[in-house]
């Protein structure tokens, strides 16, 4: 699993969408209410930063005009309340006025500093304070845990210690509406028990298929029926996180809820023919940005290497740590970049070590060389540092990966920068094994002696982190080993490997 957090608009959508048509994870599972499934009303403003605008009053939904509205940041920021950062009860021109104050200004959260860029508008709903709810739905290696309390809201408390708690165990039969009731709503009147184990059903029927890894709705809201109706859910503040491995099996469940056309009256999801969509609708997921941490903006070149590694099957990251740094790192794959990154540190230079990535999974030529290019784009910028750089191109031994491909669209990069490389004093030091390794280090070696730039390349003979102190010019043992993943040279150093030589595995 790859537990990804979500913005409340989008986690708010698929509920919207998905609360009445996903399957139910039991037959047994049927309301037993005339539940009112929630009016899907929520609005996205966004801030531009070229040109310092927000979201026009043209793209925004007819409601957002004549409704009192809430509008808050939606960049997963959590305790907005607390932060002062609710807009509650306002008019579309007041929300607009608090939104535009706001807009990308630095904002601190508690220790963290962030440009507030993304807000979610919605309709405000006044509702007495002993209506409020809590809820959670989170995942561990046994199942699914029900996180349920009669008390929610801004000043909710210790969650764990409250919260009375339903777990739902692997291959295990599902409970029953008694026991869902019995476990979860002990605190709750009986007049709405019914309604809200009919809202529970539906809302982890959803978090199952749509492959949710969490889901928090904080309050959420169960108002007493009207002239004897049943009682009405509404959910407020909500956080969420989608498994990103399941794109490939609900990737157009997650896009058909973000299609806003889907909600407009009238609107069916059919074909220009009149028979019922099968193919893809709406934004993929992943042509949305996943939103970083709050205080965690992404640079051009991460939000252009997350926008590749959507594009593929492959995995390509990048993390700028620090843009002045001189150790540059270029691994393949996800455990040897942390324990690249290990050793560096290890050796005393993680106040040097420039970057954090990999890639993986095995990337084309060409999406190697984008990938490349960017990394040494970014390490041959501003003025040279008088010690020179390191570029540490590792890796293990890869199982399917071809090792000579993938050096081919490095090259490729290498070769375009050449001017910059020398210019910035850069040594580039190689480990690596694989398909077709041989081939590639040859390559890299050939390239040693015509780039101008030193290149020393190592095979699989060489202990995967080997290179590092080779790199970093240190001897002996790491200053800080506790901290270390077989950060420690094993044996005599490898040495560079020759055109023509064939190194055992």
């Amino acid at each position: 699993m790859s537990s990804k957090a979500i913005r409340e608009y989008d986690a708010k959508l698929l509920l919207a969408y998905w609360l009445e048509r996903a399957p139910a994870v039991d037959p047994s599972w049927q309301l037993a209410t005339k539940f009112a499934f929630p009016a899907p009303k929520v609005a996205q403003v966004s801030w531009d930063p070229e040109t310092n605008a927000i979201t026009p009053d043209t793209q925004l939904p007819s409601w957002v005009f004549t409704t009192k509205l809430v509008a808050k940041p939606d960049q997963l920021i959590k305790r907005r309340g607390k932060a002062g950062l609710l807009a509650l009860n306002k008019t579309w021109d007041e929300a607009k006025e608090w939104i535009q104050a706001r807009a990308g200004k630095p904002q601190k959260v508690e220790a963290i500093t962030g440009t507030l860029n993304n807000f979610i508008v919605e309709p405000f709903l006044p509702h007495p304070s002993n209506t409020e709810y809590y809820v959670c739905i989170n995942s561990d290696r046994d199942g699914d845990n029900i996180l349920f309390t009669h008390e929610g809201g801004v000043d909710i408390g210790d969650v764990d210690a409250k919260a009375l708690t339903l777990q739902i165990h692997v291959n295990a039969p599902v409970p029953d509406r008694k026991t869902i009731a019995d476990t979860l709503l002990k605190y709750v009147p009986e007049a709405k028990k019914a309604t809200l184990v009919d809202f529970l059903i539906r809302l982890y029927s959803v978090y199952v298929d749509l492959h949710f890894a969490y889901l928090e709705i904080n309050p959420l809201i169960c108002l007493d029926g009207v002239d004897g109706g049943a009682p009405t859910i509404y959910y407020l503040d909500m956080a969420a996180k989608l498994d990103q491995t399941a794109e490939s099996i609900c990737g157009p469940r997650w896009a058909i809820a973000r299609d806003l056309s889907v909600y407009e009256p009238g609107s069916q999801a059919t074909t220009s023919k009149g028979k019922t969509v099968s193919a893809d609708r709406g934004p993929p997921m992943a042509s949305s940005v996943w939103p970083a941490p709050f205080g965690r903006d992404l640079t051009k070149e991460e939000a252009y290497i997350q926008k590749l590694d959507a594009s593929t099957g492959a995995s390509l990251k990048l993390t700028v740590l620090n843009a002045e740094g001189r150790i540059w790192t270029m691994v393949a794959g996800g455990g040897a970049s942390v324990v690249y990154s290990d050793a560096i540190a290890a050796h005393g230079f993680a106040h040097e070590l420039a970057n954090y990535g990999e890639y993986s999974g095995a990337p084309s030529e060409g999406q190697t060389y984008e990938y490349a290019k960017t990394i040494i784009d970014l390490m041959t910028r501003g003025t040279p540092h008088s010690e020179g750089k390191i570029l540490i191109i590792g890796g293990g031994i890869a199982n399917f990966t071809n090792v000579a491909a993938t050096f081919k669209g490095i090259i490729r990069a290498l070769k375009e920068y050449k001017s910059p490389l020398i210019a910035h004093n850069v040594k580039i030091y190689i480990r690596r094994g694989g398909p077709n390794y041989q081939e590639g280090l040859k390559a890299m070696r050939l390239l040693g002696e015509s780039l101008g730039v030193p290149i020393k390349v190592y095979g699989p003979d060489t202990h995967i982190t080997e290179i590092v102190p080779l790199a970093l010019g240190v001897a002996g043992k790491p200053k800080n080993p506790v901290h270390s993943i077989a950060a420690t040279p094993v044996g005599p150093p490898s040495p560079t490997i020759k055109a023509s030589a064939d190194p055992a595995t």
